[in-house]
């Protein structure tokens, strides 16, 4: 590996971390025993984006952590499920076994999965991607997101509120105590 500092070829490396589709590694130059970092990552056929108008251009995985990271700003989303989205929509588009795919399909890819993470994040990104003509149909898509969000929350059992008991409040003999008769400190 060449040096960025001095430009010499012998390099150690010093520690090797395999982090998901990537192994991180430390090194120090040989001759000038500046330290750097590199990272190694499986190079697959290259992937081409079909856009919109048509243009062709190579696939750029930054493209998409860029979309996602604006989308999540400011929401309490892990950095490691934003890495883990953007790595699950990259091995679904390898997955696909084509050498081109529609910039669409990537944009769905990225939806699906920023609905489950963050509903605010999908709003955000579909916002920019769908370019919704008007508020009118930005709402439309906000009220479809709310009636599949009451649905869900209907099929689940409910959980109770914290401190609800299963019961009546019961004293130490197992006799049912009336509600005015616990003094609470």
């Amino acid at each position: 590996m060449k040096c960025p500092y001095c430009g010499y070829v012998e390099s150690r490396v010093t520690d090797s971390r395999d982090q998901g589709g990537a192994i991180h590694r430390r090194r120090r130059c040989e001759r000038c025993h500046q330290r750097f970092s590199t990272v190694e990552r499986v190079v697959l056929h290259e992937l081409m984006v079909v856009k919109r108008d048509g243009r062709r251009e190579p696939f750029k995985r930054e493209k998409i952590e860029t979309g996602v990271r604006h989308a999540c700003q400011k929401r309490p989303i892990p950095v490691g499920e934003l890495e883990a989205l953007v790595e699950d929509v990259e091995n679904e588009l390898y997955r696909l076994g084509t050498a081109e795919v529609e910039s669409r399909v990537i944009g769905e890819l990225v939806m699906e999965r920023l609905r489950k993470l963050d509903d605010i994040a999908y709003i955000r990104f579909a916002s920019v991607y769908r370019s919704y003509p008007d508020i009118q149909a930005m709402r439309q898509e906000m009220d479809h997101l709310l009636q599949n969000d009451q649905a869900d929350q209907s099929s689940k059992p409910r959980a109770k509120a914290s401190g609800q008991a299963d019961g009546p409040i019961r004293n130490h003999e197992g006799a049912p105590v009336n509600s005015r008769d616990v003094h609470r400190e």
